[in-house]
């Protein structure tokens, strides 16, 4: 009897260290994000988000794009307009459940110049729930 309770209870903590293992952070969700945007691929790219994922541009009260599928469309041409697509992080900082990266993007729509942006993402239950977009 000792040896079965032994063997459960082994089980039990070990099944319980592999779930805290899965578990990521707020910005691990978001570098997971931001490899997949720069390998432009659109399925890991949306796998971030829930259904509700809505994107804003900063100082708009309405969202630029409102669930997945709207995000999709967005990304999905993004993608397919910009094969040298590639973010680099200059700057991250962490509150709470919210990303702030200060990011240097080239190869947007075909174009070599770098832009920067301030994107906010707030991360609830491992998923991006919400982006803001800042831009000059």
């Amino acid at each position: 009897m000792k040896l079965i309770f032994l063997l459960l209870f082994s089980f039990i903590i070990a099944s319980n260290k592999i779930k805290a293992q899965q578990v990521k952070t707020p910005s691990e969700v978001v570098q997971e994000n931001l490899f997949f945007y720069n390998q432009r691929n659109i399925e890991g790219f949306m796998s971030s988000f829930p259904d509700t994922i809505a994107m804003f541009v900063f100082g708009k009260t309405e969202p630029v794009a409102n669930g997945t599928d709207a995000i999709r469309k967005l990304y999905k041409n993004l993608f397919e307009d910009s094969p040298k697509l590639y973010s680099t992080v200059l700057h991250r900082s962490v509150v709470g459940n919210k990303v702030i990266d200060h990011e240097s993007i080239i190869g947007r729509k075909g174009k070599m110049e770098p832009i920067e942006i301030v994107m906010v993402y707030e991360v609830f239950e491992q998923k991006i729930i919400k982006m803001t977009v800042i831009r000059e």
